[in-house]
């Protein structure tokens, strides 16, 4: 099971992949996606838990579709509700 910060980091990495494999620096994506630099590096190090909407920047920067850097995601359980464990 991957904790929050877990999924937080492999995102990051995921973005950073990305970036690095379409010859981008921080820079040129942090333009492209209408964000700062240095968000884009916190971010990538997991030091930031990205907004849906700053990711669908990166996603759109990126020529992606919003589900192929979170392939590797695996969210943890919700726990049960204490109503719903009625006998």
């Amino acid at each position: 099971m991957s904790s929050a910060g877990d999924i937080i980091r492999m995102l990051g990495k995921n973005i950073r992949h990305e970036r690095v494999r379409q010859g981008f620096s921080q820079e040129d994506l942090a333009e492209k996606a209408g964000l700062h630099r240095t968000y884009i590096g916190m971010v990538e190090r997991g030091e930031r838990n990205i907004t849906l909407l700053n990711y669908a920047k990166i996603v759109d920067a990126l020529n992606l579709a919003m589900h192929d850097l979170m392939k590797d995601a695996v969210l943890p359980p919700t726990p049960p509700q204490l109503n719903s464990l009625k006998v």
